[in-house]
């Protein structure tokens, strides 16, 4: 757990992240006051990305509508680095909906939850996804899970039912994230609790370097739930290589 210096950084971030959050939500609302599509939630979860430390530099760009986003998955960092650059709701466990906070923050950025062992629901689950596919950004982790970053875990491809058959004009956009120097620190792994995670990164000293890539999308028509997963991994380990690369020179 962190000293004395790292309470007074995790008290110091935590009250700015209550203040851009109370701002927020009047800007938000003032926004649903004139029926506008409020583009507050994804930059607040953004802010809160940078008020944790992370600084984020981002390759490439990000489609706006009729695509899924499928990324490497290490933090929770993940989630708000990529909504605020990309605007994008996500795909997460059902149970999140009942998290104090963190439910309500993913439903205010319109989160699909899935319940993964309600084989009944799976084509109701399915259908709402289609249906906000049409509109701003989806972001799935095709892992499942978060990983040490060190590799990405085998793909679930019954994450992705959704492109098996494609929507007509549906493009899927591989993204990798990359925490450089500070990866072995930022994973979410083995059994720490994510309120434990939390404090520690928020506590750091220093900021967190990440950089978000997006990487060239792809047609998934054809290709199946697996094809897309495959298709996927194939670019997003090249995209991983190639940073690697660079962050050699």
């Amino acid at each position: 757990m962190p000293g004395l210096a790292g309470h007074v950084r995790f008290a110091g971030r935590l009250a700015a992240i209550l203040g851009c959050l109370l701002g927020a939500l009047a800007l938000h609302g003032l926004w649903r006051l004139f029926r506008r599509p409020s583009p507050w939630p994804p930059r607040f979860l953004g802010a809160v990305a940078w008020l944790a430390g992370a600084r984020v530099r981002v390759l490439g760009r990000p489609l706006k509508q009729n695509v899924l986003l499928l990324a490497n998955h290490q933090s929770w960092l993940d989630i708000l680095a990529i909504a605020g650059a990309s605007g994008s709701t996500f795909v997460a466990k059902g149970e999140l909906q009942s998290a104090p906070l963190v439910g309500w923050l993913c439903r205010l950025n319109d989160t699909l939850f899935v319940e993964r062992g309600d084989r009944l629901g799976v084509a109701a689950q399915v259908a709402s996804l289609r249906r906000a596919l049409g509109g701003r950004p989806v972001t799935i982790f095709p892992e499942g899970t978060t990983g040490d970053g060190t590799a990405m875990l085998p793909f679930k491809a019954s994450l992705l039912a959704v492109v098996d058959p494609a929507p007509p004009g549906l493009r899927v956009q591989p993204v990798v994230l990359d925490y450089g120097i500070a990866t072995p620190e930022v994973g979410w792994i083995g059994g720490e609790s994510g309120i434990h995670n939390a404090v520690r990164l928020v506590s750091r000293a220093g900021t967190i370097p990440l950089t978000i890539r997006f990487l060239e999308p792809f047609d998934p028509a054809g290709l199946g739930r697996k094809g897309v997963a495959a298709e996927a991994r194939r670019r997003m380990e090249a995209g991983q290589a190639g940073s690697e690369g660079q962050s050699g020179v």
